[in-house]
């Protein structure tokens, strides 16, 4: 068996987020908790499988408008399991930490912001949309994980998906760059904003 989740005292983020969220909260963090517990002793790659359908599995897309009342609100993984909802910067988001929290190197992952073609690869209609891509090494194919495609599969496979720019705690990277700007999604408001709400929910 796996031991604790590094970054996840589970009884200082239960009085937290009960705190913060009421009762419900409890029952998200428990069950979150003890599905990285297992996941943290997989492999890489059965982590990024599993991972990515055990979001896919749990919530179910919704548009902030309709779960939060708001435009563009990006939730933290606790929220959105709170809702079992979330729209894709909450799948992409959840899948980040939870890999992350499962001992995957941040600098291997991505939040990315992409241009969706609607209707396949050949459509000029797109819509914003936000994935979690995967980088084995700095200069490998990546790996995308997304709500919209249950599989994973390598960028050249998702040809409807044209990138804008990605991030992580690391850095902001503009589309084909390999060199990322400093500061990480720490010059994003939004990320700033959730990584905040993250150590109010008892994170570290």
């Amino acid at each position: 068996m796996a031991g604790a989740v590094e970054g996840f005292r589970l009884e200082r983020v239960i009085q937290a987020v009960q705190q913060r969220y009421g009762s419900n909260a409890v029952a998200a963090a428990r069950d979150w908790n003890d599905a990285l517990t297992v996941f943290q002793g997989e492999t890489e790659q059965k982590k990024l499988k599993d991972i990515n359908e055990y979001f896919n599995r749990k919530l179910r897309f919704e548009t902030d408008w309709k779960v939060r009342g708001q435009e563009d609100y990006w939730a933290t993984p606790i929220e959105a399991l709170i809702k079992g909802s979330g729209d894709c910067e909450d799948y992409a988001i959840a899948k980040y930490f939870s890999l992350k929290f499962s001992g995957v190197p941040v600098s291997k992952l991505r939040i990315t912001y992409v241009k969706a073609r609607i209707g396949g690869a050949d459509s000029n209609v797109t819509q914003a949309h936000m994935v979690l891509t995967y980088y084995s090494t700095p200069d490998a194919e990546p790996l995308v994980l997304d709500n919209l495609v249950s599989e994973i599969r390598p960028s050249s496979r998702r040809a409807d998906l044209v990138p804008i720019f990605s991030f992580n705690s690391e850095g902001v990277w503009a589309a084909g760059g390999s060199t990322p700007q400093p500061g990480g999604g720490s010059r994003l408001s939004k990320w700033t904003d959730l990584v905040e709400k993250m150590r109010d929910e008892g994170f570290e």
